[in-house]
C-alpha cells in the first residue's frame, strides 16, 4: 500500500499534521511506537500561551504567532482551553516595573484579542490576590493565558486526523526506511512485533526527542540542524490557596516558575529548565529540582511546602531546536524543519516547537511539502472545531448546564469532569443512560465500564495509564486498589479463563 505521507511520532506534532494533510485530501499514515502524548506532549505546564518571557529574548515573531494561535486554539477547543488569569508578584531586584508594564503592553498588542482579556496592574495589600503571599509584596499585575489538558488536545487532533481518513497505528515502531525510487519503503513493525512494508511518498520525522536518532539511524540521513533536549519537570501538591487564578514567581536567576490551580483540589508547579545530555527516554524529577520549585514558591507564599506536600511529579524532555544558546533557560522555543530532497522522496524532519504553536506548525510543514503535491489542498484548520468543541453560542457554561438538565444521575463534579474532557462527544457514550448503573461498573471517581469502552474504541487507550494520566488525571485521585482492577480491565483472560 502507497500512502501519501508517513509520519513518525504521536505528539503534538505528529498529529497535528496527520489531521492537516487528511483534511487536504493526502492518505495519512501514522505511526507511534507508545501511546499518543507519550512523551513531551503530556509533560508540559498545560497551558497555551504566548510566552511573556520571550519578549526579554526578543522572540517577537514567536510571541506573536504564539498569541494568535492562542484565541484560534480556544475557539476550536473551549472544553479542553480555558482563559486563565496569572497574577504576578512585583519583585523589585529582578525586573524594575516599568520594564513589566512594557512587556505587559507588548503582550497585550502584539496579536489582535478577541476572547482573551488583557492586562492591567493589581495591588496585592488587602486583595485575595495578595492573601496567600507574604506581606512584603504589594504591587502586582494581571494578565491572561489559557490552561489546557495538553495530552487530551493530542488525541483530538488524532480524533480528527482519522475522521478525515488518516490511519494511525498507535504501539507500532517505525523500524527502518529507504529511499526507492520516488517513494520511501519503510519497515513497520506492530504491537505484536510483526513487520510490515509500507510505502509513502514523503515522510515526517516527527519524533520529538528522537528526531536525531530517527535520521540517522532509522533513515540513515544527516542534517546541519540539531535537537538540544532540556528537561522540564514539575510537581504538584495539595491546593495551596482559594480562587482560580494562577502565579507567575520571578526569580532570582530571571526564571519563573508557575503555580496553576489543577485538576480542582491540587496546584500545580513548574517547570525547572536544566540541560539534559543523556539518551532520550524516560526521565524522573531529581533533587535539586525538587528544591528550586519549593524554594520558588516559599519565597513568595506565607504557607510554606516541603517534599512530603508533593503528591505527584512529572518530568519530560523538551526537544528544542538548537539555536546555539549558552543556557537552557533561553534556548529558543520556535521550530525548525529540514526538508531533505536530494535524491528522491523528500523527508521533512521538524525541530523544536510548542504546544502552542503545534497548529501553525503543522500548516508550515504542508507549505515545505505542497511542491510534491501538486492537488494539496488549501490550508483550513485555523477556522476548525476540534472533536468535542463544538458546544453552541452559549459557551462551556451553558452546555455543562445543558448536560446536567439532561442526566440529573451525574453528580455535578462528574458532569463536569466529563464535559470538560469530551465536550459534545460525551453523547456518545452517555445518550441511552437514565441512571448510573446503565454505565456500567465504575472503577472509581465515576469512571465507568463505558466510558471506559469509549476510551479504548475511540481514543487509543491501551493501559490503565493511558487512562491514569494521559486520557485525564484520575491517577491523582484513584486509589491503588482501584487502579489494579483497572489495570485488570486491560489484561486479557488466560486460555481457559471462564471469567
Amino acid at each position: 500500500m502507497i500512502y501519501d505521507l508517513l509520519i513518525v511520532g504521536g505528539g503534538v506534532n505528529g498529529c497535528a499534521i496527520a489531521r492537516d494533510a487528511a483534511g487536504r485530501g493526502l492518505r495519512v499514515l501514522l505511526v507511534e511506537q507508545t501511546d499518543l502524548a507519550a512523551a513531551t506532549s503530556s509533560a508540559s505546564t498545560k497551558l497555551i500561551h504566548g510566552g511573556l518571557r520571550y519578549l526579554e529574548q526578543f522572540e517577537f515573531r514567536l510571541v506573536h504567532e504564539a498569541l494568535a494561535e492562542r484565541e484560534l486554539l480556544l475557539a476550536a477547543a473551549p472544553h479542553i482551553i480555558r482563559p486563565l488569569q496569572f497574577i504576578l508578584p512585583h519583585e523589585r531586584s529582578v525586573r524594575p516595573a516599568w520594564l513589566v508594564r512594557l512587556g505587559l503592553f507588548l503582550y497585550d498588542h502584539l496579536a489582535r484579542r478577541q476572547r482573551i482579556p488583557g492586562s492591567s496592574t493589581a495591588p496585592l495589600a488587602g486583595s485575595a490576590y495578595g492573601a496567600p503571599l507574604e506581606r512584603a509584596y504589594r504591587l502586582g499585575f494581571s494578565y491572561y493565558d489559557c490552561r489546557v489538558d495538553d495530552s487530551r488536545l493530542v488525541v483530538l487532533e488524532a480524533i480528527d486526523a482519522r475522521e478525515r481518513g488518516a490511519e494511525l497505528r498507535i504501539g507500532a515502531k517505525l523500524v527502518g526506511a529507504r529511499r526507492d525510487g520516488d517513494a520511501w519503503l519503510a519497515s513497520v513493525a506492530g504491537p505484536d512485533g510483526r513487520v510490515e512494508s509500507v510505502g509513502a511518498r514523503a515522510l515526517v520525522n516527527a519524533s520529538g526527542p528522537w528526531v536525531s536518532e530517527t535520521l540517522t539511524q532509522r533513515l540513515d540521513l544527516r542534517s546541519s540542524k540539531h535537537v538540544r533536549l532540556v528537561k522540564g519537570s514539575h510537581i504538584v501538591t495539595r491546593r495551596l490557596y482559594e480562587g482560580e487564578h494562577a502565579y507567575i514567581l520571578q526569580r532570582p536567576d530571571r526564571r519563573i516558575v508557575f503555580v496553576i490551580p489543577f485538576e480542582e483540589d491540587f496546584t500545580l508547579i513548574g517547570a525547572t529548565d536544566a540541560p539534559f545530555f543523556g539518551a532520550p527516554g524516560p526521565v524522573a524529577i531529581d533533587a535539586d529540582e525538587i528544591d528550586y520549585l519549593v524554594a520558588g514558591v516559599d519565597h513568595v507564599f506565607r504557607e510554606k511546602i516541603g517534599r512530603g506536600d508533593i503528591v505527584w511529579s512529572y518530568s519530560g524532555l523538551r526537544p528544542l531546536f538548537d539555536d546555539g544558546a549558552l543556557e537552557a533557560s533561553v534556548v529558543t522555543r520556535d521550530y525548525a524543519f529540514d526538508l531533505a530532497r536530494e535524491e528522491g522522496a523528500p523527508a521533512l524532519s521538524v525541530f523544536g516547537g510548542k504546544i502552542t504553536t503545534a497548529r501553525r506548525l503543522a500548516e508550515h510543514a504542508l507549505d515545505a511539502l505542497a511542491p510534491f503535491f501538486p492537488r494539496l489542498g488549501p490550508a483550513w484548520t485555523a477556522r476548525a472545531t476540534l472533536p468535542g468543541g463544538d458546544l453552541g453560542p452559549g459557551g462551556f457554561d451553558d452546555f455543562l448546564r445543558e448536560a446536567m438538565r439532561a442526566k440529573p444521575f451525574l453528580d455535578p463534579r462528574l458532569a463536569r469532569r466529563l464535559a470538560h474532557a469530551y465536550g459534545t462527544r460525551l453523547w456518545r457514550f452517555l445518550e441511552t443512560a437514565r441512571s448510573m448503573e446503565d454505565l456500567g461498573a465504575d472503577f472509581g471517581c465515576g469512571l465507568t465500564e463505558a466510558e471506559l469502552a469509549y476510551l479504548r474504541d475511540e481514543e487509543w487507550a491501551r493501559s490503565a495509564e493511558d487512562v491514569l494520566w494521559r486520557r485525564s488525571k484520575l491517577g491523582l485521585r484513584l486509589d491503588v486498589r482501584q487502579q489494579a482492577r483497572l489495570a485488570r480491565a486491560f489484561t486479557p483472560p488466560a486460555a481457559g479463563d471462564s471469567g
